[in-house]
């Protein structure tokens, strides 16, 4: 899976809650793509780095997996360190004045938790390496990356119609109250369903809804 298919920066949706992964070193969430009908909240994590060296980098729909090399891990992590020690950081950077958003996560060291707004390349020159960072990171490559079948995902619906028909919702499983509170349905029971950006329109007694599957990494809670 080639990067160009993998990435895509467009504009994250409001209020969606960010990827909780606890055993890594460092998650990155930006804009999801959002063609028309499409949830960008939905898409999965954009990279995340283990203590292992293993990483994950999502798209629309699908994740890859990867593996650094023991020098490759340490000179990531020192980049991810030095961004301590650059003026103006702290839990929300701005670049600009442009709608792009980013939410980074280090682990590793003294914690570091920060939303950067702002199109990377508005980045001024005190903070470009932030923003070449989180550049290199949307849009990581590796020649290790493979194709990765997520275990679960992430249950969401809202009460809304789209174009076209419905589905009927096959499962036990209630739709009210994964607005905010998603629930976690494992990935054999999820066969021809669309996922990650792409929603599903569902039919369920007489309502309607507007239901999306965000693919999780390991140990990711929604």
């Amino acid at each position: 899976m080639r990067r160009a298919a993998l990435v895509a920066c467009v504009l994250l949706a409001a209020g969606s809650a960010p990827a909780d992964v606890p055993k890594a070193i460092a998650v990155l969430e930006v804009d999801a793509p959002t063609l028309a009908g499409h949830v960008g909240a939905s898409a999965p994590v954009r990279f995340v780095l283990l203590e292992t060296g293993q990483i994950y980098v999502g798209g629309t729909s699908e994740i890859a997996v990867g593996q650094l090399a023991s020098s490759e891990q340490k000179a990531l992590e020192k980049r991810l360190g030095d961004l301590r020690k650059l003026p103006g950081i702290g839990g929300t950077v701005a670049f600009g004045s442009g709608k792009q958003r980013a939410h980074l996560v280090v682990r590793k060291g003294r914690p570091l938790d920060m939303v950067v707004t702002g199109a990377f390349t508005d980045a001024p020159a005190a903070l470009r390496p932030l923003a070449a960072l989180l550049a290199e990171l949307a849009s990581f490559d590796h020649p290790s990356l493979k194709r990765w079948q997520p275990a679960s995902y992430a249950l969401r619906a809202r009460e809304g119609k789209l174009p076209g028909g419905c589905r009927p919702w096959p499962f036990t499983e209630p739709l009210a109250g994964t607005e905010f509170t998603p629930r976690v349905l494992p990935a054999d029971r999820l066969l021809y369903w669309p996922t990650g950006s792409a929603p599903a329109s569902v039919c369920a007694g007489d309502t309607s809804w507007i239901v999306t599957l965000r693919p999780l990494v390991p140990d990711e809670t929604p």
